[in-house]
């Protein structure tokens, strides 16, 4: 079974989330196989479905002075940052009627995020509260998920070389007692590009597709990795 691979480069996180649901429907039709997008965003805040709002902590001025927009998405999860220099991964995958469900998805997502760090020598882990991977106290990569009609969307954001000071704005997944880290601060010498192959290598090995199949396009805008 085959693994498409999607490179969106940088989007505005609407326009990638437009093509995301187109990209759902389609594999929930069977017009397309499996497939991993990969992109990054513009600066944004993202609420999931039950997030609290006072969990954004800037007026609608300071996000404005600052570039940083604010979207209530269809994921699970609280608020969360996106922005350059984070790897934001949606995987459009059917999970059969007889997988081990949900938790068990988002239990392989995030080992394949740990896989990838130990690539680069860092050690991470999960944490049994709370969802995510960490290194030590610090969260370096968040998830929050949709499945409908077995076809899994949202995903993943891994911090690899992320301005983390967008961080300050929000209470990132509603927890006040951790803090936020990225990859580069463990590894200065770090490049997108390097992490890229890693994950899409640990993907197809954590769910056993027999192959990828390069579909990099450019984004309108030509911002591409």
């Amino acid at each position: 079974m085959p693994l498409q691979v999607l490179d969106l480069g940088r989007m505005p996180f609407e326009r990638a989330f437009e093509r995301q649901e187109a990209l759902v429907d389609a594999r929930r039709r069977d017009q397309i196989p499996d497939t991993l997008v990969l992109t990054e965003h513009d600066p944004v805040y993202t609420l999931g479905r039950n997030a609290d709002p006072a969990n954004v902590l800037l007026s609608d001025a300071a996000l404005k002075a600052k570039g940083i927009g604010l979207v209530r998405t269809t994921r699970g999860g609280q608020v969360t940052y996106h922005g350059p220099g984070q790897l934001v991964g949606y995987p459009i995958i059917r999970l059969s009627a007889a997988s081990k469900g949900v938790l068990w998805y988002v239990s392989m997502l995030e080992q394949i995020l740990i896989n990838v760090l130990a690539r680069f020598g860092v050690q991470a882990r999960t944490d049994s509260i709370n969802r995510g991977v960490w290194v030590g106290e610090a969260k370096i990569a968040a998830l929050g998920v949709r499945v409908a009609g077995h076809v899994t969307m949202h995903g993943f954001s891994l911090n690899v070389t992320t301005r983390l000071e967008d961080y300050a704005g929000i209470v990132p997944c509603g927890i006040k007692t951790r803090g936020i880290t990225s990859l580069h601060l463990h590894r200065p010498d770090v490049r997108m590009d390097a992490v890229k192959p890693v994950v899409i290598e640990q993907f197809k090995l954590a769910f056993d597709y027999d192959r990828i199949d390069p579909a990099v396009e450019e984004s309108e805008d030509g911002l591409c990795d």
